[in-house]
């Protein structure tokens, strides 16, 4: 199956240096770092599912588009900032975080809490990127991002639909499917973004978890409008098969929306 878009579809020729965000530049070298590392999840999701041909066959597709975002959000980081070494970055990123690759079962516990833990990434990832487009006034990163959240949101529907089919079989208990999907959120502040932070940013001092994090996140947050929080809320809820009406998902969007300006505004970085 071809990709949505490729990076010829890209309007390179419309970059505006004048509009770029330092903020959102350095943030975008560290998406670049964790897009392009997608070949590893490949692996470790094919070893998961090693016995599934039509998952393993999605997971090769994802794969090549996840990579692809990578190479897209690179060349726009080079072009920001021509002292931007990625190469280097990411061998540096890929030497000092590594996922587990020789597996056979997902660090989940099982198929299914693998793919609840997907949809959440997919539903992060979507959501950032339609955070970034909006707060974007460069034209070729707001393109870039809206290409990279639509892709994400297609990648969501495709780990949902396998977890249905896998749910079905294992018949996981509520609160597994809550404590994976809310767990993974948790996950958000770990140590991959704040370590590709780091690296991307060619940080000279020695690495700190918790003061990269912070920088990411005093970045990145300030950009998530109540809007995209509500309808990932709206997503993440539907992968841990739990039910809630728009009223209390706007409530708890609202809540999050505030909770993570404090927390940007909070840290020092």
């Amino acid at each position: 199956m071809p990709a949505k878009w490729t990076l010829d579809d890209i309007p390179w020729e419309k970059f505006d240096p004048g509009k770029v965000d330092p903020d959102l530049l350095r943030s975008v070298k560290a998406a670049s770092l964790v897009e392009r590392n997608a070949d590893d999840y490949a692996v470790y999701l094919c070893n998961v599912f090693h016995d599934d041909p039509e998952f393993k066959q999605a997971v090769h597709h994802w794969a090549v588009e996840e990579c692809q975002h990578g190479e897209a959000l690179r060349r726009w980081a080079e072009m920001a900032d021509s002292s931007f070494d990625f190469e280097k970055s990411f061998r540096r990123f890929t030497d000092g975080f590594q996922i587990p690759l020789d597996v056979s079962q997902s660090v989940r516990g099982s198929r299914t809490g693998e793919l609840i833990a997907r949809c959440v990434v997919e539903v992060g990832t979507s959501a950032n990127y339609s955070a970034i487009a909006d707060a974007s006034d460069e034209p070729v990163l707001k393109k870039i991002s809206q290409n990279i959240a639509g892709d994400e949101f297609r990648h969501y529907k495709l780990f949902y639909t396998h977890m249905k089919r896998y749910c079905a079989h294992e018949r996981p208990g509520m609160l597994f499917r809550l404590r994976v999907a809310f767990g993974r959120i948790l996950e958000s502040e770990d140590d991959e973004l704040a370590f590709a932070y780091f690296c991307a940013n060619d940080e000279t001092e020695p690495y700190d978890r918790k003061k990269s994090n912070a920088a990411y996140m005093k970045r990145t947050y300030l950009c998530f409008e109540r809007r995209h929080l509500e309808r990932a809320l709206a997503m993440t809820v539907k992968a841990a098969t739990l039910h809630l009406n728009a009223r209390v998902l706007r409530l708890l969007a609202g809540l999050a929306h505030r909770f993570m300006r404090w927390r940007a505004r909070s840290v020092n970085a």
